[in-house]
């Protein structure tokens, strides 16, 4: 449940103008207080109550991001989410759930998802984190300073934050591409969990988040994952990126 009455307070963001939000919940009254609010504060937004039919509604567009709940009859969120990321379609995914634990956002993070949000919450709240995580795809402005980054067979381009390869893009979801960028930005270069988690906005999850979305890259950027090459963890301090061939 939504904490608080809507409200249009906030003001008008460009960068949100036309972007499309995905809403997938069966509970119709948070349904509809959740697109009029995403409405009325930009966004086109369309609405769900299965993962069935979100899937009806992914068949025709990609969305610009996706608000899913947890808790729903049939399919899942978790269990969506995660065909979402096989399928590698990877716009950002916030969870919605009535547990708020810890452990559970680990688990969301561990399936593919960008956030997590505990009901009841703010509806400002889930504005900013939308807003926050959509600026993560907006290309940065250009800078000399930012080169390409070579990982082994790999490319990254910290500008427009792309992964490829000889064959075309590697597809990141945007926490992933959001850490590689924050890594990228840094070569050779130790990064604290605690660095990292506040240049993230994951200071509420906690440092273990950090190092499941390490996991996560891992497994795109690794030869082995198991035995890392280019993110190595560094024992007691955090992380580091080693660009090389």
């Amino acid at each position: 449940m939504i904490q608080t009455a809507c409200d249009s307070s906030l003001p008008r963001d460009s960068m949100i103008v036309d972007a499309h939000v995905v809403v997938v919940d069966d509970d119709p009254r948070l349904r509809r207080l959740l697109q009029r609010y995403l409405s009325e504060q930009g966004f086109r937004v369309s609405a769900a109550s299965s993962a069935q039919e979100a899937r009806q509604v992914l068949g025709f567009m990609q969305p610009d991001a996706l608000v899913l709940d947890i808790t729903m009859p049939g399919e899942n969120g978790l269990e969506l989410t995660r065909e979402l990321r096989r399928e590698k379609l990877d716009f950002p995914i916030l969870l919605l759930t009535a547990r708020g634990e810890p452990e559970d956002r680990i688990i969301g993070l561990e399936a593919g998802a960008d956030d997590y949000l505990a009901k009841p919450f703010e509806p400002r709240e889930l504005l900013l984190r939308l807003k926050a995580h959509l600026r993560r795809f907006v290309p940065p402005a250009p800078s000399s300073n930012l080169r390409i980054v070579r990982l082994g067979e790999l490319e990254f381009d910290p500008v427009r934050g792309l992964l490829s390869n000889a064959q075309g893009i590697v597809h990141l979801t945007g926490g992933e591409s959001a850490l590689l960028s924050v890594l990228a930005r840094h070569p050779n270069e130790i990064l604290s969990r605690t660095d990292i988690a506040s240049t993230l906005d994951m200071e509420e999850i906690g440092e273990r988040a950090v190092d499941v979305q390490v996991t996560r890259l891992r497994r795109r950027i690794e030869p082995d994952p198991r035995e890392p090459r280019f993110l190595q963890t560094v024992r007691g301090k955090g992380y580091v990126l080693k660009p090389g061939l």
